[in-house]
């Protein structure tokens, strides 16, 4: 979906748009990988600021985005620091802060809080649904963590060996699931 490997077959639609072909930045996607990727010779503001321009020369109102986006990530005290002086659970918040402040209507998570504290993980698990709800986002998520597709998610799609093996509301994941590669991998899970 992000644009990084192409399928090599099928396509893949956004807002009934194809995808397939536009390069990662064309696509209509905020993303926030596992790994933060910060930019160590940029400080927390600047980092956040990438989201909205990648040249970095921000007008007043997109400045408060950034501002606010740090303070809803609880770093509106670390904005000029660099990366190198933050724990990973406060990089990965600073990505998830340049997440909020782009303009796009769906959310790619890769993992999103497999680095932060159980406490800082639902936190941050609230905060994206609160703010998904708000502004009428989608959120994509890929997670090993049952209890965050549990907490969040409306429905689920199951992968095993490349395919797609239940799609169905998150009200049926269960360890009674009728697949067995999903029943063994809730069960694995709780």
């Amino acid at each position: 979906m992000a644009g990084f490997i192409e399928p090599e077959e099928g396509s893949i639609e956004a807002n009934g748009l194809p995808v397939v072909g536009l390069h990662p930045s064309q696509r209509p996607f905020a993303m926030l990988f596992q790994e933060h990727n910060l930019f160590a010779h940029l400080t927390v503001k600047e980092n956040i600021a990438l989201g909205l321009k990648p040249r970095l020369k921000l007008s007043d109102d997109e400045t408060k985005l950034v501002v606010n986006a740090a303070k809803q990530v609880g770093l509106e005290d670390m904005l000029d620091r660099l990366p190198e002086h933050l724990s990973g659970g406060q990089k990965q918040r600073v990505a998830l802060a340049r997440c909020f402040v782009q303009p796009h209507s769906i959310w790619l998570l890769d993992e999103p809080f497999s680095a932060l504290d159980p406490v800082l993980r639902e936190e941050m698990l609230n905060l994206v649904k609160k703010l998904a709800d708000e502004r009428s986002i989608t959120v994509v998520m890929v997670t090993h963590h049952l209890s965050d597709a549990k907490g969040i998610a409306t429905d689920f799609a199951f992968m095993a060996n490349g395919k797609v093996e239940a799609y169905q509301p998150i009200e049926l994941l269960s360890a009674n699931h009728q697949n067995p590669k999903l029943a063994d991998f809730v069960r694995a899970g709780e």
